[in-house]
């Protein structure tokens, strides 16, 4: 259930994205630098959450931090409205022991999110449409009894604009499926605009892995753009710069990211990937995934020995299965 990759951080987290504009202007000079400080911080929106520890002295003593990122399809299929998170990751960063951990929350977890609890059980992608990133912090930390320290949003419905900005990417797709018009081959090097990306990155159900498919094929199409926007010329154009900052919102302003990509780049030396792994259960009239207490408890623990953080009980937010033959 749990596996360990070196050097493989760039390919699980959406904070890449926003790394992207500090690559950008560390690299190619002061007035660069000026404007893509300008545009980062057009990103920047604080999430109204009490944190629970000093964050900027976190960073400050290049002590572990720890990062909820977030996945919408807000604006895809021309839909406006601020829609649920699809994809849910935890990243905590630890420069001491060169370790990154990437946990992953599969959107259908079943939990009465805080300020809500009269409608339990919800879905936890719910958290988000219904109390933005605050929220959805709240419940994640009262899940998991685990400190949130930044939240980082990705629109990946407005991404299409982002990848026709570049001119297209390339994607080796992980399954073959048709979809939304579309025909994908599995170990096929596919140029895909950013429509057909779209599509390659939204398909769930005809995925074996269901959802956790679907979060490894957004992942490989962030990854593909990263790799397409890594030069000079593309890092510069204003438009670029403009159209992914529409896309992305972010508690961590310009001089954390600066610190974070000075002082963190050896926590990609280790990398530690698992997911929060339920059963399927009807509930409320929809399919959720319900969480054994242990496997919560087996979270808890990943995250907080990320973090450098001594034992706890694992949240009370989740709801939870005492079955006993559940995995």
């Amino acid at each position: 259930m749990q596996h360990t990759k070196k050097k493989h951080i760039f390919r699980n987290a959406i904070l890449i994205i926003i790394l992207i504009f500090i690559v950008a202007g560390v690299a190619y000079g002061m007035e660069s630098y000026r404007n893509i400080e300008s545009t980062v911080n057009r990103s920047f929106k604080a999430s109204g959450v009490n944190k629970q520890r000093n964050v900027s002295q976190q960073i400050k003593r290049k002590k572990p931090i720890s990062i909820l990122l977030l996945g919408t399809d807000t604006g895809a299929l021309n839909r406006t409205y601020k829609g649920r998170t699809d994809s849910m990751m935890i990243v905590t960063l630890n420069p001491d022991k060169n370790k990154t951990t990437v946990t992953s929350i599969p959107r259908d977890t079943a939990v009465a999110i805080p300020g809500f609890e009269n409608r339990a059980p919800s879905k936890i992608n719910a958290a988000y449409a219904w109390g933005s990133s605050k929220t959805t912090i709240k419940t994640v930390q009262k899940m998991l009894n685990i400190p949130i320290d930044f939240y980082a949003l990705i629109n990946m419905g407005g991404m299409k604009k982002v990848i026709n900005e570049v001119n297209g990417i390339e994607v080796v797709p992980t399954l073959s499926f048709k979809y939304e018009g579309y025909t994908f081959k599995k170990g096929a090097k596919t140029h895909m605009d950013g429509a057909e990306a779209l599509a390659y990155s939204r398909m769930r159900y005809d995925d074996p892995n269901n959802d956790y498919g679907r979060q490894t094929r957004q992942r490989s199409v962030l990854v593909a753009l990263v790799k397409k926007s890594g030069s000079i010329s593309t890092l510069l154009n204003r438009s670029f710069l403009n159209s992914l900052s529409s896309q992305v919102q972010t508690d961590l302003n310009f001089n954390n990211l600066t610190e974070l990509a000075k002082d963190y780049r050896s926590s990609d030396k280790i990398v530690k990937e698992t997911h929060l792994q339920g059963h399927g259960k009807e509930m409320n009239g929809q399919d959720m995934e319900m969480m054994h207490k242990k496997e919560l408890q087996r979270v808890t623990n990943h995250i907080r020995d990320g973090l450098g953080l001594p034992y706890k009980s694992t949240g009370s937010a989740a709801v939870f299965s005492n079955t006993s033959n559940f995995p």
